[in-house]
This record gives structure tokens, sequence and C-alpha cells, in this order.
């Protein structure tokens, strides 16, 4: 029988393959220092989603998800998403991400971006994974978009670093979704993400960083963030939600084992 793990503190999407951070192995020093012992690094195209892996084979705290985001799409190439299906059997992928819709710059191929969120969603049914979601300046399009594919969610999917209203929170947590906040929930003037976090039931609310951007209150503006700012943003969510730090702590815990298996293995 395998001993049960103890809690701690979890980052559910970050991006640590970038060369943002110098020394990695001194990173992790600091993330577990901070009580940090699960990440899972978010692929967003080829090289990162590999880089995952990599990271993922080398370290035991880290994870990875492999997934093109929206923003990402100019550089995809034919069999790209072979690739992204072949690395979800790897068994540290818990899921397929970062993937969705992101409508913040004018030059935008909305019709590309939907087909390809459309497919990399099938792929993830079809391989029985979650999916990490991106969504941004698109809250309505996403609510409709995955509202039209709900049967293609069932195995579960979080809308990280979510940023739109708490009532549209309540309907996407109607189709089963799950929702990371990050270093954004401590920052003084944001108002709409705060009434999320308290608008959400304890089962559907997880903690992430977004490293190396999005930095939390006491170090806004800093580059790079790093995951050890979560007890930062976990201490944050209980005081919107009037719970115990700790709380938080094995709230975001036992949802982000309920939805990426594979951080029981």
């Amino acid at each position: 029988m395998t001993a049960p793990q103890s809690v701690g503190y979890i980052d559910v999407h970050c991006h640590l393959t970038g060369g943002e951070y110098g020394n990695l192995d001194e990173l992790i020093k600091r993330i577990t220092g901070a009580g940090v012992t699960k990440v899972i690094t978010a692929g967003f195209d080829i090289p990162s989603s590999e880089g995952g892996a990599e990271l993922a084979e080398r370290y035991r705290e880290v994870y990875f998800t492999a997934g093109f985001h929206p923003t990402e799409l100019k550089k995809y190439q034919e069999g790209d998403l072979y690739k992204i299906q072949a690395l979800l059997s790897h068994k540290k992928c818990v899921a397929l991400g970062e993937i969705g819709l992101d409508y913040h710059y004018e030059d935008t191929n909305k019709p590309f971006q939907h087909e390809m969120f459309a497919a990399q969603l099938e792929i993830a049914c079809g391989a029985g994974m979650p999916v990490q979601i991106h969504s941004r300046d698109c809250a309505e399009d996403m609510y409709a978009f995955l509202s039209e594919r709900r049967a293609l969610l069932r195995h579960g999917a979080l809308l990280h670093c979510y940023s739109h209203s708490a009532e549209l929170a309540r309907e996407f947590e109607k189709l089963g979704l799950y929702f990371s906040f990050g270093g954004s929930c401590t920052w003084k003037g944001s108002k709409r993400v705060k009434k999320a976090i308290a608008a959400l039931s304890d089962g559907s609310i997880l903690t992430e960083t977004d490293s190396p951007y999005i930095a939390p209150e006491s170090i806004k503006g800093a580059f790079p963030n790093t995951p050890a700012s979560i007890p930062e943003i976990a201490a944050k969510i209980a005081e919107i939600r009037g719970a115990e730090e700790g709380r938080v702590k094995q709230l975001a815990w036992d949802n982000a084992h309920a939805l990426f298996k594979k951080l029981c293995n």
C-alpha cells in the first residue's frame, strides 16, 4: 500500500522552461523551502511542452502539461498536434494545455483559434486527459464554446488565472470546471477576481502563479515571479473566503489531485 502524501502548497500553472530563472536547482530549493511541494509547468508550444517533460524527469516536484497556446499558433506546423498527443502518455504529463481563446491582440485569427482549441479538446478527451484553458478578452465566446462541447470536458478542465466575472464563474462551474487564481488576486485593485473567488464553491478552487509573470502584491512588478509566491496567494484566497489558510492549502491540494490524476502517482 502506498503511504498517503503529506499536504503541501501546490502551483498548478507556471512556466519553468523559458530560461528566466537562472539556476533551476536553486529555484527548486527556493520553491520547496517555501513549502510548495508540487508544481505544474504548462506547455504553450512544442519546445515548452517537450521542455516541460525534461524538467519533470529531472525534478521530483515538477509535472507538466503539453499543448498549443492560442497566441502561439503562428508557430504551428503540420504534425505538431501528433507531438502533443504523444506527450500525453508521459507518466508526469497531467493535462493537455494550455489551450483556449485569446482576443487581446488586433491581429487575432479567431477562426484558427477556434479550430485548434476544438482539435485539442478532442485529443484530450480521446486520451482521457483533463485540459488547462487560457481565456482572455473572450468571456462570452469561451462560455458558448465550452457549453457546446461539454461532452469533451468529461475528464476535467481548469480555467487558469480566471479573470472573468463572478456571475460567469458560477455558469462555468455548472459545466464542471475548476478555477485557479494567482498573484492578481492579491492586488489592491483586483475587485472582479476577488468577487469570483468569493462566489465559487470549495471544490473548484486551485492555486497558481503563472510564473514568471503576475507577481503578487508584496513583490508586484518583480520579474521573474516564482512558485514560491504560492503561500501569499493562498493566504489572500483564505482572507477573501473567510477561511483559515490551512483550509485553502488543503482544498487546493485535494482539488488538484482530483482533477490531475497523475499527480497521485
